[in-house]
């Protein structure tokens, strides 16, 4: 069997000087299967401020109106992914860039009124992603997808975190990675948590030490450990952090099972 590495990058770790991408291909040339999951926060910020259309947050995640959502489809699914796609290929990686609606690979609902056309998943079809990684592809995962809104057939804006956890879930992956602009998980007091259970990472979220952007990294770590052995949070702004969270897994957090 394959092993397959889970691995979700964003915007904040996407740098001038980043080697995130190079990593990713030197781990597909070394045999390594990996499935990439993108966000792009920032990049929807920054169209949202030039159309005029207010940025909000609820629980670390945006609220996404209709207008709103054309342009996170534009940007995740259109401009994001291709330039990953395109960048990925001129390091020598063999990808292909796609987002949750296609193959039907990943079905969401809506999340709550609140946050609009926001979904959360609730079906994921591997076997595009499957197919993809027989063949020797990379794929890079844009979070869109489809959904049902009043019985109509819609897009949704799913979070990033959340649609690689349970991408990770789907594919029994050997390990899922996060790629953040932290070192991990923070206690109270500001200071990196090398390890947590399950158990204590509810804990985090129920008592609040897990809030804003971490709340669904944590919440996609527990999905995701229904079928992953571990999951782990690091920075991905240092140096090849990936190849060495491959090699030698120090540093960041690691969430385990119970």
């Amino acid at each position: 069997m394959q092993r397959v590495i889970v691995v979700k990058i964003g915007g904040s770790t996407l740098g001038s000087h980043d080697t995130t991408l190079e990593d990713l291909v030197l781990l597909q040339q070394k045999q390594l299967s990996v499935v990439v999951v993108h966000g792009g926060g920032q990049h929807i910020s920054n169209w949202f401020s030039k159309m005029g259309i207010p940025t909000r947050f609820v629980d670390g995640l945006r609220v996404t109106d209709a207008e709103g959502l054309r342009v996170a489809t534009a940007v995740l699914a259109g401009l994001v992914n291709k330039e990953l796609v395109v960048a990925i290929q001129a390091l020598g990686g063999r990808t292909i860039g796609l987002s949750g609606t296609d193959g039907n690979l990943l079905r969401a609902r809506v999340k709550s009124r609140e946050l609009g056309f926001v979904g959360e998943i609730v079906n994921v079809d591997a076997t595009l992603l499957n197919l993809l990684i027989r063949e020797g592809f990379m794929p890079v995962v844009a979070p869109i997808c489809s959904g049902a809104v009043n019985s109509d057939m819609t897009l949704l804006n799913v979070n990033g975190d959340a649609v690689a956890g349970e991408i990770a879930a789907a594919t029994s992956a050997d390990k899922l990675v996060f790629l953040t602009d932290v070192d991990g998980i923070q206690d109270e007091s500001g200071n990196t948590i090398p390890r947590l259970t399950a158990a204590e990472a509810r804990n985090l979220l129920s008592s609040g030490t897990a809030s804003g952007g971490m709340v669904p990294k944590v919440e996609a770590c527990l999905r995701a450990l229904t079928h992953v052995s571990e999951a782990r949070i690091i920075n991905g702004r240092v140096s090849h952090a990936l190849l060495s969270e491959i090699a030698n897994g120090v540093g960041g957090t690691t969430v385990v099972p119970d």
